[in-house]
């Protein structure tokens, strides 16, 4: 592998060298004023790239974006891969690094997975500024009146560390206000959600400001804008507002920026980079986080909505080893032979597949083909993908970089180019919270109905009041089930969807509904990737 400089691979998409900003030989930042030379250029077409429900046994989303992408490049199409930026918890705690596998990974791929431009710094350095001067307003007269138990705002760090969930602060003389404060992981964070959904630096600006950061003794909302911050947040963000330029292995260019958790926020990169490639590239190739269920049904019904995107095709990723999985078969067998596991775990990709026709997008299924796939599994899958008519196609990235891209890259342009998208997202924003809710539940979920908790009541009817209802919905449950029980694999019936809390991220412009025990601070496992590298 031999990178190039980075003004070279910027070539590619005609940017000229005085529109980017350096940081090594390898990264660049693209500056704001190269907006104003693509902004009359068509945009491109949209292409999504989701996932079966994921398992033990690995998917591979971000690896196949990237393979599809030097596929295309390989078919001499100019694409553009739009991907979003790992957090130093995951890549020091369980997952490890983002930024592919084998031979299909963006590069520099450890600088990426590290400080990479300093974004994730600038995003904790806003959000513990903003927690120190409310606590500093509380401790200097509360002008505000602001109820110190009612302090919404948590602090953060771009780290997973379970002991820093729940806190106590100001303890011991002159040291501020004694109350109980919680930090929360960098990525998890509204600002973070607010980098990623907003669509340039005046609407960031204005999101901001609109943070609803505490509540007064007489129970009104405090936003951020009254406590006369939002400029110093403007300069810390100066530059994490800008997307990232780097390149694949096979030198094709790749925007990377920001990356909200999809099982809290709406896990997609940012809307700028998104508008920005769409202005750069005939075909521009992006992913949601976890599954179809949670990352593409946020991308369909939040980014897509926000931006105004109009996405032309959705890939939908999948392993044999994870539809064995989802069939009943043991983590530690999986490299043994078993139709019958691979038949049933179909219905897992089945559900997820219909579920995307539903907002009327053309669809690729794409299996990542690991070397002990056996031809009978195979065969067998193809034979499942044959009897539903959906189209898919086996690619060998990870093995074989773009070469073994190309049959997924012929497939998904030969879709993209014969069937229409009729994009529309499956629900109206005018309904009440609690149908649109249930409306994801059922016709996504599969739920037979919901279960709204007394405090999830409670604070809808405070987001009633505050005229905020007509937000789309930001589902936090687990990604590792259509439910929102870890425990049920496959596509579960017969379950209801409990909804424990309901809660306004006022700047982002949704609202979080959370299923069941969800973290915002996640723990390191018992041997952190830290200890492997």
């Amino acid at each position: 592998m031999r990178l190039k400089k980075i003004e070279d691979v910027a070539k590619k998409l005609n940017i000229d060298k005085k529109y980017l900003e350096f940081y090594g030989q390898y990264k660049a930042k693209i500056n704001d004023s190269f907006f104003d030379v693509v902004k009359d250029n068509d945009d491109g077409k949209l292409v999504l790239v989701t996932a079966i429900t994921p398992t033990k046994a690995g998917e591979g989303k971000t690896t196949m974006s990237i393979a599809l992408n030097e596929g295309l490049n390989k078919l001499g199409v100019k694409s553009l891969v739009c991907l979003r930026e790992p957090s130093l918890g995951p890549v020091f705690g369980l997952k490890g690094g983002a930024t592919g596998g084998g031979k299909v990974t963006v590069e520099p791929s450890l600088d990426i997975n590290l400080h990479f431009t300093g974004d994730m710094h600038a995003l904790t350095s806003s959000i513990n500024l903003i927690s120190a001067v409310i606590d500093n307003h509380i401790y200097q007269g509360n002008e505000l009146n602001i109820n110190p138990n009612m302090v919404l705002w948590k602090r953060a760090i771009d780290m997973n560390d379970r002991e820093l969930r729940t806190i106590e602060i100001g303890l011991g003389e002159k040291n501020g206000v004694q109350r109980i404060d919680h930090f929360e992981i960098t990525v998890a964070s509204e600002l973070m959600a607010i980098l990623c959904i907003s669509k340039d630096k005046e609407d960031f600006k204005e999101r901001v400001n609109n943070i609803i950061v505490a509540y007064d003794f007489d129970n009104n909302p405090v936003y951020l804008k009254q406590l006369n911050i939002t400029n110093a947040i403007m300069l810390l963000m100066k530059d994490a507002l800008k997307p990232n330029l780097v390149q694949t292995q096979e030198n094709n260019p790749c925007i990377i920026h920001g990356g909200p958790f999809a099982n809290i926020a709406h896990g997609c990169s940012s809307l700028i980079a998104t508008k920005l490639a769409l202005k750069m590239a005939p075909i521009v190739i992006t992913e949601a986080g976890f599954a179809a269920d949670l990352g593409a049904e946020k991308f369909l019904d939040i980014k897509c909505r926000v931006g105004n995107l109009k996405p032309s095709a959705a890939v939908l990723v999948a392993t044999i080893r994870a539809l064995k999985l989802h069939g009943g078969e043991d983590y530690n067998n999986l490299n043994q032979e078993n139709i019958e596991a691979l038949t049933e775990g179909f219905k897992n990709l089945e559900q997820h597949y219909y579920n995307l026709k539903k907002y009327g997008l053309p669809i690729v299924v794409a299996i990542n083909h690991f070397y002990n796939d056996t031809q009978n599994e195979v065969d067998t899958l193809i034979k499942l993908c044959k009897e539903h008519n959906f189209p898919y196609a086996f690619c060998d990235g990870f093995l074989n970089g773009g070469e073994g891209s190309i049959d997924l890259a012929k497939k998904v342009l030969e879709t993209i180019e014969t069937k229409r998208s009729s994009f529309s997202p499956i629900y109206d924003c005018d309904l009440s919270i609690s149908d649109k809710i249930t409306k994801i539940c059922k016709d996504i979920y599969h739920a037979d109905g919901i279960e709204l908790s007394d405090l999830a009541l409670e604070n809808i009817e405070k987001i009633n009041k505050l005229g905020r209802s007509n937000l789309p919905i930001c589902m936090a449950k687990t990604p590792l089930s259509f439910s929102d029980n870890p425990k049920l694999l496959n596509a579960p019936r017969n379950f209801i969807v409990k909804i424990k809390d309901v809660k306004l991220s006022n700047g982002a412009g949704f609202i979080v509904c959370y299923c069941g025990d969800i973290l915002t601070m996640p723990g390191l496992p018992k041997v952190p990737a830290a200890t492997k590298m």
